[in-house]
């Protein structure tokens, strides 16, 4: 098929960047004519809440990207549109993250299939966002009706649909592994890297920090008394997306000035494997999810998780085979915490890991996708 796909990718940075170039590579390695389509411009800086949207690693060579959209322009959004129905396209995917890009996306798409020939799919990170705004709804409704169908990756987003559409076939396809970060280094050597003590129990909060993801809940859990410090440290490795004074005076609140290593710049694709490979566990203590792309990676590095019961995460982190399932409630984090750092072998869900990761290959997205 002649495919393309509609969003995020090079020079912008991050999750939904990784996502469609690596579904890009899927579908070229199946055989298919493939290019994104990306921003010229993708949040207006002062919607932005980091410190910078773009990438500065190279290019990918063996992808096809074209900018094109201005998500705030629509006069861009029917250039696009018609240049995409010009093109005849089998398939157009939509990787569908926030209202915000709802009126870009939406219209591209009903403009791009008045061809009669080009079908839309939509992949949903969320449809009803973590951090909900006036207009939410109307927005995200304005863009379900313009997409033929739809691919969620956890139950939760596929239930959120059917509030918007009860007749369009959705499915679900849970995210794939994020392969695309490297191999799994030497623990000791990626520590070393890190300047961080290689005889510690180590844990691993990663990504965007953002008050629905729950490091709060965290820091109030690795406080416990429960918790030897002089064995067991803290990563917390991510850019700030929400004011930091929050978690600097929770700090001193908690008295644990020095015990947590704050690694709060952006982390870039190559040195995420470190990351990984460092850590024992990875924490996810969530307040509110659909599921997460930061999970996939840790399968990936053949990692134990400790998710919060919300969302899909539950779905894609057995509790007692591959990790641990707790309640949004810091005295819950802190005891499967306490239960890991007592065990004697870190590597003990390492049989369950190998096993449930194969359920999330790249081949059952595209595969969901063409169905």
């Amino acid at each position: 098929m002649k495919i393309i796909i509609l969003g995020t990718a090079y020079p912008y940075r991050g999750g939904l960047s990784a996502f469609n170039e690596r579904l890009a590579r899927q579908f070229q390695n199946e055989g298919h004519d493939v290019e994104i389509v990306t921003f010229t411009l993708q949040y207006p800086d002062f919607l932005f809440p980091g410190k910078t949207q773009y990438s500065d690693e190279p290019a990918p060579q063996d992808l096809k990207i074209t900018r094109a959209m201005n998500s705030v322009n629509p006069f861009s959004w029917m250039k696009v549109g018609r240049m995409i129905r010009k093109a005849q396209p089998d398939l157009l995917i939509i990787k569908f993250w926030i209202p915000l890009m709802a009126p870009c996306l939406g219209t591209i798409a009903r403009i791009a299939k008045r061809n009669g020939k080009t079908r839309v799919v939509s992949v949903l990170d969320n449809v009803i966002p973590h951090e909900k705004r006036p207009l939410d709804k109307l927005l995200v409704r304005y863009f379900i009706n313009s997409i033929d169908r739809f691919v969620a990756m956890s139950d939760s987003v596929l239930n959120d649909i059917r509030l918007f559409t009860t007749d369009k076939p959705a499915q679900l396809s849970p995210h794939p592994l994020y392969d695309n970060f490297g191999t799994l280094q030497d623990k000791t050597q990626a520590r070393n890297k890190l300047n961080l003590a290689t005889d510690k129990t180590t844990l691993l909060f990663f990504g965007f920090i953002r008050d629905y993801k729950g490091l709060d809940l965290l820091m109030q859990a690795f406080a416990d008394k429960r918790i030897d410090k002089s064995k067991v440290q803290l990563i917390v490795a991510g850019e700030f997306y929400n004011n930091s004074e929050k978690y600097t005076q929770l700090e001193k609140e908690l008295h644990m000035e020095g015990l947590i290593e704050w690694r709060t710049n952006f982390i870039p694709d190559t040195e995420v494997a470190t990351y990984f490979s460092a850590a024992d566990l990875i924490v996810q203590p969530y307040k509110s999810a659909t599921q997460s792309g930061v999970t996939q990676i840790a399968y990936h590095f053949n990692k134990p998780m400790l998710v919060t019961n919300v969302g899909g995460l539950a779905e894609i982190v057995p509790n007692g085979k591959v990790g641990y399932v707790t309640d949004v409630d810091a005295k819950a984090i802190a005891d499967a915490l306490v239960d890991f750092c007592n065990k004697d072998n870190p590597d003990c869900f390492a049989k369950g890991i190998e096993e449930e990761k194969k359920k999330y290959d790249w081949s059952r997205m595209t595969a969901a996708i063409t169905k």
